[in-house]
């Protein structure tokens, strides 16, 4: 009976593997992140050359939305493993001052490019076009965005939709998750 009462015990403890480890600048970290210069033109560039799509993860510090997609869904096997087969993913703290070439060419900190792009939430996930467009700015061209927390299937889905270029048909990113949620339960 001690042992059975230790296991279940241990079984509602946080899995090491799945603590989400905390970075310098107090944002949570994954491995899949990229480290780039935050020049979004190149950022997508490089993404395409990977086959790949650039997506923006725009957080602060203390957010306890961001660590709950970090401890809950950006450690899910089935994402990571579909994110680093299909995504570059770059973080940007909200409140960051590292500096950022947009693709309209402005040059700004983190901070004024969230602000710039009408980021106000955390966590954020933008979703940047294969192609860019140099005489509008990422917010302009981003073809999705995450705003805030979502469960494990509400973020497969968006992953998948920005990835199969949902954007382009006629059907509304809700019914693709409808469909898609329907089609693995049968």
């Amino acid at each position: 009976m001690k042992v059975f009462i230790l296991i279940l015990f241990i079984s509602f403890l946080p899995h090491p593997a799945l603590a989400s480890e905390i970075g310098d600048d107090g944002l949570h970290k994954q491995p899949w992140f990229e480290a780039t210069f935050k020049d979004i033109g190149e950022d997508i560039d490089f993404a395409r050359e990977q086959n790949k799509r650039l997506a923006i993860m725009v957080e602060q510090r203390g957010c306890p939305f961001c660590k709950k997609m970090h401890e809950t869904v950006w450690v899910d096997p089935e994402i990571v493993a579909y994110i680093e087969s299909h995504y570059i993913v770059v973080q940007y703290n909200l409140f960051g001052a590292e500096e950022v070439t947009d693709l309209d060419g402005d040059v700004l900190t983190e901070s004024e490019s969230a602000q710039k792009w009408g980021l106000k939430f955390t966590p954020s996930v933008l979703f940047l076009p294969e192609q860019s467009d140099e005489r509008k700015s990422a917010g302009e061209q981003a073809v999705a965005l995450m705003p805030g927390a979502a469960n494990k299937e509400l973020t497969l889905s968006l992953l998948h939709w920005v990835v199969e270029r949902g954007y382009e048909s006629k059907m509304t990113f809700e019914e693709f998750h409808q469909l898609r949620i329907s089609n693995e339960s049968s």
